[in-house]
């Protein structure tokens, strides 16, 4: 069942102020009013997130009045949004979904979310991050709620910086200048690798300032090979071609194979990485070796950007969005959720008030430093930012493009000609 039809074409709505061409100019019809009773009812949610069975059993066990079926589906490299757009699309669709932020445009523009404005209460929608807020909001309504914010971090060997006689690095010449002594340390040994299957350009780039996508006079702009990206990949091709870092599959046997023997050093992750950056080392006896460092700036001011995060959406074939809309609140704003959660890895959560409870389930310990408050400050400064309407085809070209190009910056080109052929083979007009 349909609560909402919006006049939004395949891929034509308003991010955040941001235009995805085609969209009425007409205000949207509420999706639903809070209600003012009891809400009760049977709900099925999905999420490829772990631990979400946990979350969806303790909202259970907290009330009597709605009952939530929780299923796990693939992550989106792994069929998980084929398999929800395919579901919603049928009528078979979960009640609420999990959806990465940069994969949430193309299900709005496919008109297969409520917006949920008049579904939760004002204050929830106000307390987060503009930012943060902005990458749920089309057309002047928010279509989910942050679950997670994950900061872009750093990761360092502290004993390796410390062997090499340089302190954290606060800026990117003086990142080069630690990755130069890392080596001069160790020969055999890397500041950090650069993956070429799992690219980090795009929140390096969002660091630096760049803007992927744009509005132009009511038309998408695409800009990924702007000057701002194409300084972050002159910079780190210079890196990879001196052997300062060293080009590698992320997540391979080994890469961690190479953190765990000294190898690698260091890590350009996220607040995420800390679960797997322990599972991949401790093994190697390094256990408070470790620490998270706010990212170096290239002019030595904050700026922030996030790496990944996932928010919580009511699909279009709901039956009970009210119900639906109590869960996805309590998923979201409540530290119960989060301790329900467990220790499944060490998200930074979106909504202000819930990373001492994050902290107190993470693997904090094995780090030398406080990790969270490092994401704290990894936060701040976030620049301006959108997804594109239909991400998935820029992170396939981009992925392509790293792994084949001459150079990152040749991958630049590459992905922002693909990126503008494919949204123009969709109807949208683009300019660049």
């Amino acid at each position: 069942m349909s609560l909402r039809r919006t006049t939004l074409t395949a891929v034509a709505l308003l991010s955040a102020g941001v235009l995805i061409a085609g969209c009425s100019s007409a205000d949207p019809e509420p999706a639903a009013s809070t209600p003012s009773g009891p809400v009760t009812g049977d709900i099925t949610f999905w999420s490829s997130l772990s631990g979400m069975a946990d979350v969806a059993a303790a909202f259970n066990a907290s009330q009597d009045d709605i009952t939530v079926t929780f299923e796990e589906i693939p992550n989106g490299a792994n069929g998980g949004y084929t398999k929800l757009s395919a579901a919603i699309e049928s009528g078979t669709g979960p009640d609420v979904a999990g959806i990465e932020y940069d994969r949430l445009p193309g299900f709005v523009a496919s008109d297969q979310l409520v917006a949920v404005d008049d579904l939760v209460a004002d204050d929830v929608l106000e307390a987060y991050d503009p930012q943060v807020r902005d990458l749920v909001s089309f057309a002047e309504s928010s279509y989910a709620l942050p679950y997670d914010a994950p900061p872009l971090v750093m990761w360092y060997r502290q004993d390796v910086l410390e062997a090499a006689g340089v302190e954290v690095p606060t800026t990117w010449d003086e990142f080069e200048d630690a990755a130069r002594a890392v080596k001069t340390a160790n020969p055999a040994a890397y500041l950090t690798s650069f993956f070429t299957n799992e690219p980090q350009l795009a929140p390096l780039s969002w660091q630096a300032g760049a803007q992927w996508f744009s509005v132009d006079d009511d038309q998408w702009k695409v800009d990924i090979d702007g000057k701002q990206s194409v300084k972050v990949a002159d910079y780190w091709q210079r890196l990879i071609d001196e052997d300062l870092v060293k080009p590698q599959l992320g997540f391979s046997d080994e890469w961690t194979a190479d953190l765990a023997g000294g190898v690698v050093n260091g890590w350009v992750g996220g607040s995420w990485s800390a679960s797997g950056l322990k599972t991949r080392t401790e093994g190697a006896g390094q256990a408070g070796k470790w620490i998270a460092a706010v990212p170096p700036t290239w002019d030595g001011k904050p700026s922030g950007a996030l790496s990944g995060g996932t928010s919580f959406a009511i699909t279009e074939n709901t039956d009970n969005a009210a119900a639906a809309a109590v869960f996805l609140q309590w998923l979201t704003t409540t530290p119960e959720a989060v301790e329900a959660r467990g220790a499944v890895g060490t998200a930074y959560l979106a909504y202000p008030g819930l990373n001492d409870a994050a902290a107190s389930v993470a693997p904090v310990d094995y780090y030398a430093n406080d990790i969270y408050a490092v994401f704290d400050d990894a936060s701040e400064n976030l620049g301006p930012w959108a997804w594109g309407p239909s991400y998935d085809i820029t992170s396939t070209a981009l992925k392509d493009a790293v792994a084949t190009s001459p150079t990152l910056g040749d991958a630049l080109e590459q992905t922002q000609t693909a990126t503008v052929d494919g949204l123009e083979a969709l109807g949208l007009e683009i300019s660049e």
